[in-house]
């Protein structure tokens, strides 16, 4: 499974890259290929690996976009491995996966984030992975597009439960210290076939339908609303909602505290952030205006189908 598995989200990053390039039409993936190495403290190698970084700067639409491919391995620690699978002592672990985040330019295209993993620690094995839409201007059909493709995809697989994971993506997805949701949620799944690994072949498959479908479920949206007019309005109230995405990103993201954790490549780990972003101290929002409803929204979660 390491093998088939490292191969795909390799896949699933050139054809992710590749769609968002031609989306954009402007500006170029740049590749950053990087190497790990993990030695003990009597200096013997426990592990390694690297990745296939692409970041896109600058572009028509994307103000940077980055679709990443890691494979590592190594020893993790008890911490770690008591969180992931019960058991409080260093085991061996091995990781690989694609992940990306998506920030527009406009206000108007709303922001996108998606991982898929798979996991070995110790003898447990598994997938985890999801997506989740970050709208700065609430376009109501666009997240019920975004949510039908998901639970389309959902319901070819009895392992599958959208409700479940609409559920888990609300849950996870969510700042405690504001009392809001990072967006308006997506699918968020996580340990599927760890405790049960008679089956990890459709486990797979449904993987690689998720990561695969991705391009359907977001670029359509790009392309719908990547020419509408904005002003300094929208572009504020955009740069604010970027704040809690780096609260969210810095505070509760278990992959940047996994990858900071094993090691990983701090450059990589937090493309994650916007370019620009920023604070305003008590910022109030004008009742009944567009803004308001998107909090509103992202305070109170919707079943959108």
């Amino acid at each position: 499974m390491k093998e088939k598995a490292s191969s795909f989200f390799k896949t699933a990053q050139d054809q992710i890259s590749s769609a968002v390039e031609a989306t954009d039409g402007k500006a170029c993936f740049e590749e950053d290929l990087w190497t790990r190495e993990e030695t003990s403290s009597s200096g013997t190698t426990m592990g390694g690996g690297g990745g296939r970084t692409r970041v896109l700067s600058g572009g028509s639409i994307f103000e940077r976009a980055g679709v990443n491919f890691s494979e590592v391995s190594g020893g993790l620690a008890a911490e770690m491995c008591q969180k992931l699978v019960g058991i409080g002592e260093q085991l061996p672990f091995y990781a690989t996966g694609v992940s990306l985040v998506f920030h527009p330019l406009s206000p108007m295209v709303p922001t996108v984030h998606a991982n898929f993993r798979y996991l070995e620690v110790g003898e447990k094995k598994w997938f985890g992975g999801g997506t989740d839409l970050t709208p700065y201007v609430l376009f109501e059909e666009d997240v019920v597009h975004f949510h039908q493709h998901l639970k389309t995809i959902c319901d070819k697989h009895e392992l599958a439960s959208y409700q479940d994971f609409k559920k888990a993506c609300d849950q996870y997805f969510y700042l405690p210290h504001r009392g809001e949701h990072r967006g308006i949620g997506g699918v968020f799944f996580d340990y599927l076939g760890r405790d049960d690994d008679s089956q990890p072949e459709l486990v797979f498959e449904f993987v690689k339908e998720m990561a695969l479908g991705f391009n359907d479920c977001y670029l359509p949206i790009v392309e719908k609303r990547k020419g509408l007019d904005y002003g300094k309005k929208e572009r504020d109230f955009q740069l604010l909602r970027r704040g809690r995405y780096v609260e969210f990103n810095l505070i509760h993201d278990r992959g940047t505290q996994f990858g900071l954790k094993t090691g990983g490549r701090t450059e990589s780990i937090l493309m994650s952030l916007p370019p620009l972003v920023s604070w305003e101290y008590n910022h109030q929002l004008e009742a009944g205006s567009a803004e308001s409803r998107l909090l509103e929204v992202l305070s109170n979660p919707i079943d959108w189908i």
